[in-house]
Parts: structure tokens; sequence; C-alpha cells
């Protein structure tokens, strides 16, 4: 919720928070608050993420509008217990970025997931007959393993995803492109290696970041007010969205087996730890 303001928007931070596996729900939301930080014209935008990251698309289009609204307000990213692959995309949209030493964070890289359940289906006597209109029309089909030439259609997918990732992790930390793909292999590293990497800026705690972003504005750190942009819940949506979620052991809760089911097939830039 936008509580009601005593001071201008202007002489104020505003705070957007990231949290959970980015899919189209978290774009929505995202790009909703961000629409009102520019019409309210805040002068400073602490955005605090804390996603193991998600689904391509919707992380393009968070990150997309962060680069516009970044032509008029300061934008500080904040990366919590863990900001990874998609989260990490997401943060290349602030200017600056800040992450606790022990931040989980990296995992630069894409990832395409399909089920074969082929073996199962024939020990129960469930088969299933196809009429496609081209012969790649059902690629990733869970009845069949996938054909070398899919394979391949696959990989080259996967491949012009990955680039693009690492394009713009090189253009928005101003790196060569090289360099960041010695590192961009999907592994993991802590802030502290983010830090020596160059992917972050600055080590600290989101309280640092909101002090940094007032100043950057030129606000005062000691008087600039924070105030958080969400999208009021109702009683119904708070009781759903607290039911079946699986704790993920580095920070946050996600509701894997939903959003395996809504984004099985799509290519993911997304840290799976195990759960």
């Amino acid at each position: 919720m936008v509580w009601p303001f005593k001071r201008k928007a202007s002489k104020q931070i505003a705070r957007i928070e990231i949290t959970g596996a980015i899919a189209s729900q978290t774009r929505k939301r995202v790009l909703k608050a961000l629409e009102t930080v520019k019409e309210k014209k805040y002068s400073a935008l602490l955005l605090r993420i804390d996603s193991p990251g998600g689904t391509v698309g919707d992380s393009q289009e968070i990150y997309a509008a962060l680069k516009t609204l970044r032509e008029k307000v300061k934008i500080v990213a904040s990366f919590g217990n863990i900001s990874a692959s998609g989260g990490v995309y997401i943060g290349m949209g602030a200017e600056y970025i800040m992450a606790n030493p022990g931040t989980i964070t990296g995992s630069i890289g894409v990832i395409l997931r399909g089920n074969n359940l082929e073996r199962l289906l024939d020990k129960i006597g469930i088969s299933f007959k196809t009429i496609k209109s081209g012969p790649y029309k059902d690629i990733l089909a869970f009845d069949r393993d996938l054909t070398t030439d899919e394979e391949n259609i696959l990989q080259e997918l996967i491949d012009t995803s990955y680039q693009q990732f690492v394009e713009t992790v090189a253009a928005g930390r101003k790196l060569a492109v090289d360099k960041v793909r010695s590192f961009a292999d999907g592994r993991i590293f802590t802030g502290q290696q983010a830090l020596e990497l160059g992917v972050v800026d600055r080590l600290g705690t989101e309280e640092d970041a909101r002090r940094w972003a007032a100043e950057l504005a030129g606000l005062d750190p000691e008087k600039a007010e924070c105030q958080t942009i969400e999208e009021p819940k109702s009683l119904l949506n708070r009781l759903l969205s607290s039911r079946g979620k699986v704790g993920l052991e580095l920070g946050g809760t996600i509701d894997w087996l939903e959003f395996e089911l809504a984004t099985n097939g799509q290519p993911l830039w997304l840290y799976r730890p195990n759960y």
C-alpha cells in the first residue's frame, strides 16, 4: 500500500521489493509500482531484490522499465539473502548495486527443463497419438525423448538467451563481454566475490543502500523517508499466498510446484537450490 504522504514524493525515496521466483505476476506488480514512482515523481528508488530468478521475458521487461525510469530517478538495488540469475538481470537496470557480504548471487546462465514420462506411461499402459503441423510442434513433449535435431534447436535457443544475459551484464557493469563470460557459467558466488568481480558496487545493508540512494538524489539521509510501494492484498489473497509454500534454504519462500507447472518448457534465468 502507498500510504498518504505528508511530504512531497520528490523529497522521499520509493521502495519496491522483488521476492520469490520472477514470473508474470511479479512483472505486472513491479511494472505497476514503477509507474507509480514515475507518476509521483520520486527522486530516488530503492529496489530490494531477494529472488533466485525466474522467466526470461518477465525479467527482461522489468529490466527495460528500470532502464527507462533511471533517466529521471536515481535507482539503487539492494541484494538481500539471494539475488541470483534473473535477480541479477533485473539488478542491471539499477545505476548502482549494493549487496551483503554473504548474499548469494551469480548463477548467470539459462536453463530449460522438460519432463520425460515415457517409461512411466508405458508401465501403466497410457499412450498418446499426436497430430501435428510440423516435425517440431510437440518439442519437449513429456511422453517421448528429444531427437538430436530438437536438442540442437533448443541449445541454439538457450545459447541466444545466454548471450543476451552476458551482454546485458557487461553493459550494465561496464565490463568486457569476455570478462563476464569467464564467471557467467552458472556458478554462484557471495556478495564479497561479486564486488571483486565487478558485479556489485559496494557491500552493505539495505539501510546503507537507502542512505546511498538519498545521497545520490540530493536528499538528507537522516531525514529522507522511504515509502514501500505495493498493492494492498485482500484477505483471500493473503490466505492463498501463505498456503502451500516450500521453504527456500537461502531465503524466501516459493511454491515450486506451481512455478514448475506454469513455466515448464520455458527458458529460465533461475538458480535452483536443493529443496
